[in-house]
């Protein structure tokens, strides 16, 4: 662990600090201002907790360490104040790890598994002035507990662009006449409305330049299974697909694209949270990554000031919250110039990835969508908190992450098959 923080904190990015609030708005709540560093010292006695499903090992919960890391260094925190919790089921475990953080005086307690957060909302109910922070998670808004937060970055935004980076590679395949069927491959963790939003996004990037690209899914049941998720990389190479996209959290896919183009085939990988050019040199086009910095900034930021959090924190490109990894070998010319093209137009709002009139439902263009913001119970059989039903569709294009941090954009388009 020492040489992997080393290694970290050689690699540490600036960030700016977003400003607090307790703003249920995703967007408002969050706008970035000034710098990390700016504003008052932490208290001396400040303590936090960081429980993680995962350790340095694990890509997604290595992200978020890298996160903590920047964020502790931008705002002068000592490793004492940032207790880590590292590899914690999602179970009961979670629930006795959140409450021992508390008693031990963590005035915020952040978890990284949407599954975590049944527990972590269970613990905040027993320490009312205690914030309990369950990053991914959907209930913050309708728990009924204020203590209670989530946090989602836009991670459909890198999706997208990366997707851009595949459909440039897949066009120039094309035009060189080595591929001639545009046939996608990805692996997915669960058929759950975040890895829905993220390969529709992925798709829809790709689509951009490919238009009559058609994408396979197939999901491995787990978040973190390096066998499954290269068993599944290899099975959709099987079927022909030439680039393989992932929300799966390990190297076990890029690794078997790696070993099937040594072995003559031709194929591409674009992979998730980490840069994935160290296991797949020859094939790895880039990753959709997300900065938790910009969360752990800002989140760490309002504890020192005594601020509240925002009840969903959700920050895009624009504000430093997600990108991409570096474009590795064997993308394809011009594609540097495509990206900061597209980051531009996110940017700015000019381009919307859930655009209505870049895909169809069935055959049909969408001009309503609504969605039940309501929350199941953990074996889905009812109701456990009841919520609003908005209307998604604004303006042309599906509104993600806006009327909460957690992704909601699950509708299964044309051009994507989810294999059993």
């Amino acid at each position: 662990m020492k040489k992997f923080l080393a290694l970290l904190l050689a690699a540490l990015m600036s960030l700016s600090l977003a400003a607090c609030g307790n703003s249920g708005n995703t967007s408002s709540a969050t706008s970035a201002s000034g710098s990390a560093a700016a504003g008052s010292a932490a208290p001396s006695d400040l303590k936090i907790g960081i429980i993680l499903v995962g350790d340095e090992n694990e890509g997604y919960s290595y992200a978020h360490i890298e996160g903590i890391e920047a964020a502790k260094k931008s705002l002068g925190l000592s490793d004492d104040q940032v207790i880590y919790k590292y590899s914690i089921p999602e179970d009961e475990t979670c629930y006795d790890t959140a409450c021992d953080l508390a008693d031990s005086g963590c005035s915020l307690i952040i978890s990284n598994s949407y599954s975590h957060q049944s527990y972590m909302v269970q613990a905040a109910s027993e320490f009312p002035d205690v914030t309990f922070v369950a990053c991914t998670g959907d209930t913050a808004a309708v728990c009924g507990l204020d203590n209670v937060k989530n946090a989602f970055p836009h991670t459909y935004e890198a999706r997208y662009v990366s997707g851009v980076v595949a459909g440039l590679k897949l066009k120039a395949l094309m035009d060189a006449g080595t591929v001639t069927d545009p046939h996608i491959g990805y692996v997915g963790a669960y058929p759950y409305a975040e890895v829905v939003s993220g390969y529709t996004a992925f798709f829809l990037g790709i689509r951009s330049i490919v238009p009559t690209a058609h994408m396979d899914v197939m999901y491995t049941n787990s978040w973190f299974d390096m066998n499954a998720e290269s068993e599944a990389a290899n099975a959709l190479m099987a079927k022909g697909c030439v680039i393989i996209g992932q929300h799966a959290d390990s190297t076990g896919a890029p690794s078997a694209v790696e070993a099937a183009f040594k072995a003559g085939k031709t194929v591409f990988s674009v992979g998730y949270n980490v840069d994935m050019l160290s296991v797949a040199p020859d094939v790895a086009l880039t990753s959709a990554q997300n900065n938790w910095g910009a969360f752990y900034t800002y989140a760490f930021k309002c504890a020192m000031d005594g601020e509240e959090i925002a009840t969903d924190w959700s920050q895009g490109h624009k504000d430093g919250a997600n990108m991409i990894s570096t474009l590795g070998s064997a993308c394809a010319p011009g594609t540097q110039e495509a990206v900061d093209k597209v980051w531009a137009g996110i940017d700015d709002g000019s381009l919307q990835v859930f655009d209505t009139s870049t895909f169809t439902v069935d055959g049909k263009t969408l001009t309503s969508s609504t969605f039940d913001f309501s929350t199941m119970n953990a074996d889905y059989s009812a109701v456990q908190y009841a919520g609003p039903t908005k209307e998604c569709i604004v303006n042309g294009a599906f509104q993600e992450s806006v009327f909460r941090s957690a992704p909601y954009f699950a509708l299964h388009i044309d051009g994507i098959t989810e294999l059993s």
